[in-house]
């Protein structure tokens, strides 16, 4: 076997490609950054080759980690890289335990980079509202992507969980939808008014064309009948920023900041939108505080008279 050969066959042992699509479709990355993980991933994958313990990501433990990390100090490598190094395999094992691939993260127990959290991108309530409503009105699946685009920010979900969303997760009498997150956790969330018209209009006048037999009670189902991908998702919402005049990129997990935003800015607590995000832990939470207060530093840059 090559080595090309046998470098593509380690990378699907490991999973390498699904993880970079969940970075990129889920986490909203940049192309650049993705490369930046697959370089990382690659590195530490051919590491394993190279030691014999290229047996596939559940023969790996926080010793092999570990030992990872002090062979990448012996190779001369800058801090920085193997604190993003350690952020790569850090995200690559939390994104395998969530899909049953490896039983917890090893990752874990490795020393936290002291790097400090990037704020994560948002919209504002006024470009979160002309986005939802900037489908194309001529297509004929309008209220799907309607109705797509009004889920995400209504609920916050993970894109993941918007495509595996069937129809007996709906309740919307009661404006509510059950949501499967990472690791089959279950949650309870609330749907607005609005997403709930959009979503009945679509299952009244869109779904019931699209269905073949192959929907699988999926909600979002696209043109050939099947349960709707990540990526068209994220074509979807792409589109919907373009036509909105919305000038940088966004993604569906944008829509998921913003809605966890304007939640906060509204008087929302903590604990409540820890609960309707699905977060773990508070601390992944907390970010969303930090990311309140410099809006409401820059408003105040912004507007009031004595601040520029």
């Amino acid at each position: 076997m090559s080595r090309e050969s046998t470098e593509r066959a380690l990378e699907r042992r490991f999973h390498i490609e699904p993880f970079l699509d969940f970075l990129a479709l889920e986490r909203g990355l940049r192309p650049r950054s993705c490369s930046a993980y697959r370089g990382d991933l690659v590195r530490f994958v051919s590491y394993l080759a190279e030691d014999g313990a290229a047996r596939g990501p559940a023969g790996v433990d926080h010793v092999v980690l570990r030992d990872y990390v002090a062979h990448l100090h012996r190779e001369g490598m800058a801090p920085g890289s193997i604190r993003r190094a350690q952020s790569a395999l850090r995200a690559y094992f939390g994104f395998l335990d969530g899909e049953g691939i490896v039983t917890g993260n090893p990752a874990d127990r490795m020393e936290r980079p002291a790097a400090a959290k990037k704020l994560p991108e948002f919209l504002s309530q006024d470009e979160a509202a002309r986005l939802v409503e900037a489908v194309d009105p001529d297509s004929p699946v309008y209220w799907r992507d309607r109705a797509a685009l009004e889920l995400l920010y209504a609920t916050g979900v993970r894109v993941s969980e918007l495509t595996g969303m069937g129809l007996a997760d709906l309740d919307l009498e009661h404006a509510t939808c059950l949501v499967f997150g990472k690791g089959g956790k279950e949650r309870l969330v609330p749907v607005g008014s609005t997403a709930v018209e959009v979503v009945e209009r679509y299952l009244r006048s869109v779904r019931p064309a699209l269905d073949r037999g192959r929907g699988k009670g999926i909600l979002l189902l696209n043109q050939r009948g099947t349960p709707l991908s990540r990526m068209s998702v994220w074509t979807v919402v792409s589109r919907a920023a373009e036509r909105a005049g919305i000038g940088r990129r966004i993604s569906p997990h944008t829509l998921r900041h913003s809605c966890a935003t304007h939640l906060l800015e509204g008087g929302a607590d903590l604990i409540v939108v820890q609960e309707l995000l699905g977060h773990a832990d508070i601390s992944t939470t907390q970010i969303y505080t930090h990311l309140d207060r410099e809006y409401l530093r820059r408003t105040h840059r912004r507007y009031h008279p004595r601040s520029r």
